[in-house]
């Protein structure tokens, strides 16, 4: 599938910002066989007064914008046009859960994709006990990596509710797991979590959904949204695969890659820091639109 990716994220502040730094992570990745990234750009009003461009660990296009002046408002624009490929079917060449300690430990390599940055705690994720749990009680003998993956991807579907209002980005998995409710933030934190517990390496994907409106709707203008979901490591051979909890499917062509992270820390649209008192408010607007 061929797209064209827009997004808008505008912030309001309740009294002038200044001396602001801020990190971006917007452009889709291009990745060997899954998709390409054909032509992107990021504009920023006001003109930040120093802007640079570099790859972070993970290898993902960042940018570091740097305003000093005064401003009351921010807006940031990103435009892309990307090629998502459909992903080939692969048998269940993955490993029993007691065989994945010798897999790992057969993995030497600390490169950005490997497996040992995805099994312990990260920033955002620690030991639960109630996640550790959730996971084990959905443990059937014998089962592949894979199928622990896809039948705990099921149960977080079934088991907790998509709520919009439930929760918010600085949400906890522990207070998420406690609601049985959220959002695809929340719903891939804990994942994440279930499986870490078990030894099955796990980490984030940030990207773009594409969205279909119902049967005779038309669809609406901003109306698509950045999403998240959860890569699995399974094994040397079959390697990383990637599941939707908040849909209950694999990622196909309708998931577009921005960011690979061991939680949302790693990969957050924009973080920053400025000067301001009082609040502010922020608006976003994503279209995905398939060209063919």
């Amino acid at each position: 599938m061929l797209y064209d990716l827009s997004l808008h994220m505008s912030y309001a502040y309740d009294t002038s910002a200044s001396g602001a730094h801020h990190v971006l992570r917007l452009l889709p990745l291009s990745i060997p066989e899954r998709q390409r990234l054909i032509a992107g750009s990021i504009t920023v009003d006001p003109t930040p007064e120093e802007t640079s461009n570099f790859l972070d660990f993970f290898q993902h296009p960042t940018t570091y914008l740097h305003l000093r002046a005064p401003h009351e408002r921010l807006d940031i624009r990103m435009h892309a046009r990307v090629m998502v490929d459909s992903p080939a079917a692969t048998a269940d060449f993955s490993p029993t859960l007691d065989k994945m300690p010798v897999e790992l430990a057969d993995y030497w390599s600390l490169d950005p994709a490997s497996p040992h940055h995805f099994i312990g705690a990260s920033p955002r994720l620690h030991d639960e006990p109630s996640i550790t749990a959730y996971a084990r009680d959905g443990l059937e003998p014998d089962q592949t990596v894979r199928q622990i993956a896809e039948a705990l991807c099921t149960r977080i579907y079934t088991d907790f509710k998509y709520d919009g209002k439930a929760t918010n980005v600085d949400t906890t998995p522990q207070e998420a797991f406690k609601l049985k409710r959220g959002v695809c933030q929340d719903f891939s934190h804990i994942m994440i979590l279930a499986l870490r517990s078990l030894g099955i390496p796990a980490g984030y994907v940030s990207g773009f959904l594409r969205t279909i409106p119902p049967p005779g709707k038309e669809r609406l203008e901003g109306a698509d949204a950045m999403h998240a979901w959860v890569r699995v490591w399974c094994g040397t051979t079959l390697s990383w695969i990637e599941l939707d909890p908040t849909n209950n499917i694999p990622a196909g062509t309708d998931h577009i890659v921005v960011a690979y992270g061991r939680d949302y820390s790693d990969v957050a649209p924009v973080v920053g820091a400025l000067k301001t008192y009082g609040g502010h408010k922020i608006e976003q607007a994503v279209d995905v639109i398939p060209l063919k």
